[in-house]
């Protein structure tokens, strides 16, 4: 009898449970994030929109180089600043003596700079207005500050003029050498915000 009362009170406490409901409800949605993107570019390789990479030959004391290049920001996102680095590839005391070396200077153009005389001893003038990127300094260093640039701003192109001059100073010592200089820029992403 007990066996069967305990069998009957099984039987109605499962059959509650069966009957037990709950309400619900539900809301959703979504959101998509997408990352920018930091991208500096130079110009056209052997145009006049990136002299870079010519050479120059038969470089005396008190002799200048001037080469022309844009530096692009390509990228979706502002940058806080851009540097450069430079090294030289082949080494002599045309990059090594910090004095009597290899001097550099960067300026910019608010207009694309307007290119005379032909490879490698060209010349630039700029008809709009001038100002400094890069006050002169030794030809090799790393990640130099870049001053007064547009292309911090996403979208924007800078028109830049490397001038490199061998002082007056360089003296024997400096006859027949050689030295391969190679330039990177590095461009740093704007600071964080609230998206």
């Amino acid at each position: 009898m007990l066996l069967s009362s305990l069998l009957v009170l099984v039987a109605l406490l499962l059959v509650g449970l069966g009957a037990y409901a709950t309400f619900t409800s539900t809301a959703s949605d979504s959101q998509s994030v997408t990352t920018g993107t930091v991208v500096i570019a130079l110009g056209a390789t052997g145009s006049s929109t990136n002299r870079l990479t010519v050479n120059a030959s038969g470089v005396a004391s008190g002799d200048t180089i001037q080469r022309s290049f844009d530096l692009t920001n390509q990228g979706s996102l502002n940058l806080t600043s851009v540097t450069l680095t430079t090294t030289a590839t082949t080494s002599s005391l045309l990059d090594t003596d910090s004095t009597n070396g290899l001097q550099m200077v960067i300026d910019s153009c608010s207009v694309a700079w307007t290119e005379a005389g032909s490879a490698p001893a060209y010349t630039y003038t700029c008809s709009g207005t001038t100002s400094s990127v890069l006050a002169s300094r030794p030809a090799i260093g790393s990640n130099l500050a870049l001053a007064n640039l547009g292309s911090l701003t996403a979208g924007a192109t800078d028109h830049l003029r490397l001038t490199l001059t061998l002082p007056v100073s360089a003296g024997n010592t400096f006859q027949n050498l050689t030295s391969t200089l190679q330039y990177s820029f590095t461009g740093t992403q704007r600071a964080p915000t609230n998206q």
